[in-house]
């Protein structure tokens, strides 16, 4: 009877260690996550506080998403070395002053600057977030916590210009920043006390391979950025890109040949790793460019005020927390992978009929169905993602894993933001509500497209039984699993 009851203590034990990592995991992606976008429908009033070019209104953006990008892996491989939960605070820490910092900033080029810092701190605690969730959450149940953390990440993402205008509207612009705030101050201690720490292999930091893929990040980064403003064929821009590409081929051809790379090469053998990032890459491509242009077309030509706007999206970027908890479960049942593809074509479908009925005085009931198809498609993507991520690798690469689809997904959101804002460019432009129509609507075509190509991508994911994943991959290094300590 007795080791019964210590039986039932150590499950009641583990179930309380799940959910408070959930909790803590999922409050710190929600601020990573929601700081991509929640400063675009803020922009106008930005400028006429603090001053500043049109240029220096897209370094509010782009300062964030540059260090956060380029700093993923290298944040993973910090945590992986130095304990997962220490870094953990350690980024949270920064993000959560950074942001302070932004909410008084005096000027753009401080605002800048706080900005950068905040990729910085976003950059080693995101991937972390999902080892240290893996190491609370027995294998069974990863689906379903990884489903609900989806949705939070998620909701993040989609409700960043509805949660900027909505207090830019209504309070003021620095409270986009003022917001994570408390929420680090309330997340730190529950972090301090209620994770368990763990490690990765304990290798040694990987130098080379981290100087090579932060250069190459950068340099393509940069590249997206810039080119919409600058022009594609600016020699700043076309340095950029290719000085990126050749780098990051650098890192390829270091990260097969190194005895312990920073992201060991051999992981793509595996058919579940190389689908799912591939799929997630192209899925924020189309999901960001299409939401930066969307949320300017409800304004600029429907009219709409950025509180207004947002709420109309709502069945879009609220339909996350409805489904993606269902998809989570749905994909611990039947496997990632139908969940994934099925999301993913729910997402192209929507983007598809949006981009048939757009027009300069578009009924809200009109544009109802492609706003409820996108959001079913985002929750079952978001949901079971990451579970794939994570059980593609073997326990103790899954910081490695993390932080490499964190840094493939931002890269795509760069991407998208920028070959979207250019074929937008080509075809119309902001002179009349009929000339964005005119150039919204083969954005979103294309934005389609490549949201049904990410589909096609996770079908290469092998379905259940017939996985290549971790135990297919060959042992080059003896290193441990994850090994949770007590505080």
């Amino acid at each position: 009877m007795s080791q019964q009851t210590e039986q039932a203590h150590e499950a009641r034990q583990t179930r309380r260690s799940a959910v408070w990592a959930l909790l803590v995991t999922s409050v710190a992606g929600f601020m990573a996550a929601l700081d991509n976008l929640v400063v675009t429908t803020a922009l106008p009033a930005i400028r006429k506080d603090l001053g500043g070019a049109l240029d220096d209104l897209e370094w509010t953006v782009s300062a964030y998403t540059l260090t956060f990008a380029c700093l993923l892996m290298f944040g993973a491989a910090l945590g992986d070395r130095f304990g997962r939960r220490r870094l953990f605070i350690a980024g949270l820490t920064v993000f959560t002053g950074a942001s302070a910092a932004a909410a008084m900033a005096p000027g753009i080029d401080s605002l800048i600057a706080a900005r950068a810092v905040q990729g910085v701190g976003a950059a080693v605690m995101m991937p972390l977030t999902l080892t240290l969730l893996a190491a609370a959450v027995p294998a069974a149940k990863r689906g379903t916590m990884y489903g609900i953390w989806g949705a939070v990440n998620g909701l993040a993402v989609a409700s960043g210009p509805l949660i900027g205008g909505s207090l830019t509207e209504h309070v003021s612009w620095h409270w986009i920043f003022w917001l994570n705030v408390p929420l680090g101050l309330i997340t730190l201690p529950f972090a301090r006390l209620r994770l368990a720490e763990s490690r990765g292999s304990g290798a040694r930091l990987d130098v080379p391979g981290t100087l090579l893929a932060s250069g190459g990040l950068f340099g393509i980064v940069y590249g997206l950025v810039r080119g919409p403003s600058d022009g594609w064929t600016d020699p700043v821009v076309l340095t950029a890109l290719s000085a990126g590409g050749a780098l990051l081929l650098a890192f390829v051809v270091y990260g097969s040949r190194a005895a312990n790379p920073m992201l060991p090469m051999r992981l793509f053998r595996s058919r579940a790793f190389s689908g799912i990032n591939a799929a997630s890459m192209l899925m924020f491509v189309g999901m960001f460019g299409s939401i930066f242009l969307l949320s300017q077309y409800m304004q600029g030509v429907l009219g709409y005020s950025p509180t207004e706007a947002g709420l109309r999206m709502l069945p879009w970027t609220g339909m996350p927390m409805l489904v993606a908890p269902i998809a989570g479960v749905l994909s611990d049942r039947v496997g990632g992978r139908p969940v994934v593809a099925a999301g993913l074509f729910f997402q192209a479908a929507g983007l598809g009929y949006m981009a048939y009925v757009v027009t300069a005085h578009a009924s809200y009931e009109v544009q109802l169905p492609a706003l409820i198809l996108s959001g079913i498609g985002m929750a079952l993507y978001f949901a079971p993602a990451a579970n794939l991520v994570m059980s593609s690798v073997r326990p103790h690469e899954q910081g490695i894993a993390s932080g490499a689809n964190n840094a493939l997904r931002e890269v795509g959101g760069a991407l998208g933001v920028a070959v979207m804002s250019s074929i937008f460019s080509a075809y119309g432009g902001y002179t009349s509500a009929q000339s964005f129509v005119d150039g919204l609507r083969p954005a979103l075509v294309t934005g389609a497209a490549v949201v049904a190509l990410a589909a096609l991508a996770s079908l290469a994911i092998p379905g259940r039984g017939r996985t290549s994943g971790p135990k297919s991959l060959p042992e080059t290094t003896s290193a441990p699993a994850l090994e949770p300590t007590s505080g």
